[in-house]
């Protein structure tokens, strides 16, 4: 009988045990389960999140408009603007724009710069400032940017991206551009349908109804593309180029976006205008450089010079 009761208790005691490992096993199968459901609904969620949460690049054309001879004024503006900060989060190309050669030594001189320095777009157009040649320079660039990237004849920059460029502005070679600062007030604005600039006349505030100065103004990339087909501006090329820009915009019911610059855009403090002021920090552009002396003092005033780097082969005593 002692035998048999310790039986009895060896069976029931396996059957509790097995009851136990039969709960735990169960309990365990809820959790796996349940955590089998929740990483296959984090995968699903992972899927539609997308793969590259930062912000895109800014990129800008800006093409100064000069004319070929003008050798010595193009070198200086390398120098300006080659030595600006690289701005995050942005690429900023600036080309120099001009009309056909005409010239045996231009044709020379001017190769071995785009061998060189890669920043020049001769336009298919006859020498002019209030012909066509921005109208040209806008309408060609669809074109010249289409082409394969890795031929001698395009920009090269787009990497096959869409747009090429967010945005393109037209520049006076008497201007002063402060990369970073345009850049950054490019940030906050719409990348479509946009008109940037000076509003002319100087006092007035209010960028619609109005254009903006030749000095550099900024429109955004379906703009351009705008340009390239529409009958509008071929009907109107002659006159005052940035007012019979401001004319094609309001023709075309394009550049519902205005962005008015003023007074981070203005021109040099001397002599002073109602399109003048002191030089100050907020500032984008400065126009009307006509002399060194003027470039010099503008250039100290912004500290251009801030990252030239100490050394023994040279002082600025």
């Amino acid at each position: 009988m002692a035998k048999s009761g310790k039986g009895r208790r060896f069976i029931v005691s396996s059957i509790i045990f097995i009851a136990f490992l039969c709960t735990i096993a169960s309990i365990n199968e809820l959790r796996f389960d349940h955590l089998l459901r929740f990483s296959r609904c984090a995968l699903q969620l992972e899927d539609t999140l997308p793969t590259n949460v930062s912000s895109e690049e800014i990129r800008v054309l800006l093409g100064i408009l000069t004319l070929p001879d003008n050798y010595h004024r193009r070198h200086f503006l390398r120098l300006i603007y080659a030595t600006q900060p690289v701005v995050a989060g942005a690429k900023v190309d600036v080309k120099f724009v001009f009309c056909n050669l005409t010239k045996e030594d231009q044709k020379v001189l001017i190769a071995l710069e785009i061998m060189q320095y890669n920043d020049i777009i001769i336009l298919n157009c006859k020498e002019n400032m209030n012909n066509g040649k921005s109208y040209t320079y806008f309408s060609s660039l669809p074109d010249m940017l289409n082409e394969d990237p890795g031929s001698s004849g395009s920009l090269g920059s787009s990497g096959g991206t869409y747009p090429p460029y967010h945005y393109v502005m037209k520049g006076d070679d008497d201007a002063y551009f402060r990369l970073g600062q345009l850049v950054e007030s490019l940030r906050v604005l719409p990348r479509e349908d946009l008109y940037y600039g000076y509003t002319i006349p100087c006092n007035q505030m209010n960028p619609y109804g109005h254009y903006m100065s030749g000095m550099g103004y900024l429109i955004s990339w379906d703009i351009v593309e705008w340009l390239r087909v529409s009958d509008i501006p071929k009907m109107h090329l002659e006159g005052p180029e940035d007012k019979v820009f401001g004319d094609w915009m309001e023709k075309g019911k394009k550049g519902k976006n205005r962005h008015n610059a003023k007074w981070s855009m203005y021109n040099y403090p001397e002599p002073p205008t109602q399109c003048t002021h002191e030089l100050w920090p907020d500032t984008v552009a400065v126009h009307l450089l006509k002399t060194q002396e003027k470039w010099i003092r503008t250039l100290k005033y912004f500290n251009a010079t801030q990252d030239l780097k100490p050394s023994k082969l040279y002082h600025m005593d």
